[in-house]
């Protein structure tokens, strides 16, 4: 049962892993506001990495921003932190595959098979998390910019690649969390057989020796 929870648990985490790897290359991260827009035919999107332009005949022209350290604090925060999530998310991945139960890479000690599983689950959750806070930040700033009437520039709507973002780090983050929950649960399941044992063992003991005080009795009785 926890050998099937560890497999479920990381199959949720690596799909979370890998839609986040096609949110960090997508370039709809933001949509122009079609209402401001000067060409209407002309819908223009911009991801972490470049902007891309649709034009009225279905063709798509995409430019990489030419200096990225010249991008608005948040972007290139954004940037470290979907980073930072995938990293994380790799290394937990081998760690996690390391330290499933069903696996004979590596180790075969039962107890640090559990602790590499424990570690893998965290860094998914860390991973998610820090997913988690570029993408709500990044659309953070598209909603105040939107609805700022002082703003001067282009004024842009949430893309798909957001919602992508978000699905894929509730997705990393329940993966770690099942993860971690089921080396705990199987840490306690053995604790309780083992203190059952105990008790169990216990009233044998205490009806020995009391077999043994009554044979002595009863020996020093004949003997009188």
């Amino acid at each position: 049962m926890a050998s099937s929870l560890q497999i479920c648990a990381l199959l949720l985490a690596l799909t979370g892993f890998t839609i986040l790897l096609v949110t960090t290359m997508s370039n709809r991260w933001k949509i122009s506001d079609t209402t401001a827009v000067l060409v209407p035919a002309e819908r223009i999107s911009e991801g972490l990495w470049m902007e891309c332009t649709v034009t009225e005949f279905g063709s798509t022209q995409c430019k990489k921003f030419l200096y990225m350290l010249s991008s608005d604090i948040h972007i290139q925060a954004c940037r470290a932190l979907i980073i930072a999530s995938i990293l994380l998310g790799f290394i937990a991945a081998v760690l996690s595959l390391l330290g499933l139960k069903c696996t004979n890479i590596g180790i075969s000690d039962e107890d640090g098979k559990m602790k590499f599983a424990v570690t893998g689950g965290f860094l998914f959750i860390l991973g998610g998390l820090s997913s988690m806070v570029a993408v709500s930040w990044y659309a953070a700033m598209i909603t105040a910019q939107f609805f700022d009437p002082l703003y001067a520039g282009t004024k842009y709507e949430l893309g798909d690649a957001l919602y992508l973002g978000w699905a894929g780090s509730i997705l990393y983050m329940l993966g770690g969390i099942f993860l971690t929950c089921s080396c705990k649960g199987k840490k306690k399941m053995e604790y309780s057989a083992s203190k059952y044992r105990y008790s169990a063992g216990q009233p044998a003991l205490q009806q020995q020796i009391y077999t043994k005080n009554s044979e002595t009795v009863a020996s020093a009785k004949e003997y009188v």
